[in-house]
């Protein structure tokens, strides 16, 4: 007989969120993810902008279970996942099977086969992503400021050759608009105060018409003023032909000189979700029913970035992938399993939906709040915008620790560019001890 055990596959926040409900249940639960801490991807490009340090928005997932003593935590790379026999083989060869299984093991970046997109650019899905972005952009912007003479930057008082400090940003939905206003800011700041004489040109590239295509034709028209009026050069109908190291070619047969590529244009779930038995759907992720159990496979569900998940609008089969979506999802599948331990009908999602927002820059954001998508820009939406990832956030410390940090951002608006101007940087990250401090590789 199977042991009643939940094995959750993935610690973002479907997950996290379903394993807390269990556990908080007193259900046995293993959660195994190949980091020991939860992140929080709405934020990665604060961490890669240094807005935000990368701890603050990776908490560790022992910490959080702490006053779960039902709740398991493995660390390792999967392997395999059979989900008709609800097994899990880790990398080590170990095997966890339990009664039930819930992926959650979250998203990748899809790079649509182009040409040295995966080798050559910076996607923006993990903290580790965060991490190689900042420190990558950190070292092409010390070798300017210190006049010294890395490959395409010319010494001296001279002018960086084109492209030393140039950005060039795939994808014109919330990850790739949040990231170009960001990086706008951080070279405008560096340039305000002196450290730069010519401030790196930020291009934002998509093959639709529109910013933040989800949001309102108003919400189009702010963030494309806002993105302008920072520095920003936004090409539409464009298409990525291939990325190399120095430059980015175009699908009209243009070319951008550029050192650094950032790609937010697209996921797909992991890559274990797709060889985990049933047919993936689009985005290689699990089709879940309106019960969020996979149709054939008892005792499974997809939640999160894993899944497809039925929306109630007929215009929009599947549900968005957004950090509401997949907290709310991951909390309904731990409802569901309590329901069918006891014998009891399982009920179908509902999800709540609280709107979509995107960050552009300091005082500049947009909001569509609620089902009826109210409305807000600006003063009005940053804070909104703050408010609501500040509570997404899991432990005390990690929101109040982003509270003082974008409250320093505020009032300092070079904060962020003195930040990337010293080799040593000053953060806030408090921690208690070492079972509080995530352990972030970005090898």
């Amino acid at each position: 007989m199977t042991e009643e055990r939940v094995i959750v596959v993935g610690g973002g926040l479907a997950g996290v969120a379903c394993a807390t409900k269990l556990g908080g249940e007193g259900v046995a639960v293993t959660l195994v993810d190949r980091n020991d801490y939860q992140q929080f991807q709405p934020l990665l490009y604060q961490v890669a902008s240094s807005q935000l340090p990368a701890e603050d928005i990776a908490r560790p997932l022992r910490a959080i279970f702490r006053s779960h003593p039902s709740v398991s935590v493995v660390t390792a790379d999967v392997e395999a996942v059979d989900l008709a026999a609800r097994t899990v083989t880790l990398a080590d060869g170990s095997t966890l099977t339990g009664s039930h299984v819930v992926m959650a093991a979250g998203a990748q970046p899809n790079f649509f086969g182009v040409p040295g997109a995966a080798e050559h650019s910076f996607p923006l899905y993990a903290v580790a992503d965060a991490e190689r972005l900042r420190l990558h952009l950190q070292g092409l912007l010390h070798s300017v400021m210190r006049g010294d003479e890395p490959p395409g930057v010319m010494h001296g008082d001279e002018p960086p050759a084109p492209g030393a400090l140039d950005v060039v940003v795939v994808g014109g939905g919330a990850t790739g608009v949040e990231t170009a206003g960001a990086l706008a800011e951080l070279m405008n700041a560096l340039h305000a105060a002196g450290r730069l004489g010519e401030p790196g040109t930020i291009t934002l590239v998509d093959r639709g018409q529109a910013l933040l295509a989800p949001f309102s034709d108003k919400s189009h028209h702010y963030a494309r003023r806002k993105l302008t009026e920072a520095g920003v050069k936004i090409r539409f109908q464009t298409g990525v032909a291939a990325v190399h190291p120095d430059r980015v070619e175009f699908d009209d047969g243009s070319t951008i000189a550029a050192r650094t590529t950032v790609w937010a244009g697209g996921e797909s779930a992991a890559a274990v979700v797709g060889s985990s038995g049933p047919v993936p759907g689009r985005g290689g992720r699990l089709d879940a029913g309106p019960d969020l159990t996979v149709a054939g496979f008892p005792g499974v569900y997809a939640v999160g970035d894993a899944a497809n998940i039925p929306s109630r609008d007929p215009g929009h089969p599947a549900l968005p992938q957004l950090g509401s979506v997949a907290q709310q999802s991951g909390l309904w599948a731990a409802e569901n399993i309590l329901r069918e331990r006891g014998d009891r009908p399982l009920k179908p999602f509902r999800y709540k939906d609280k709107g979509i927002m995107a960050m552009i820059g300091r005082n500049a954001a947009v909001a569509e709040v609620g089902e009826r998508r109210h409305e807000m820009e600006g003063v009005l939406a940053f804070a909104a915008w703050l408010g609501v990832h500040a509570k997404l956030l899991s432990g005390s410390h990690s929101k109040v620790d982003a509270f003082l940090e974008w409250a320093w951002d505020y009032f300092d608006r070079d904060r962020s560019a003195t930040i990337e101007a010293l080799s040593t940087p000053r953060r806030i990250a408090w921690r208690q001890d070492d079972e509080d401090k995530p352990h972030i590789s970005v090898a």
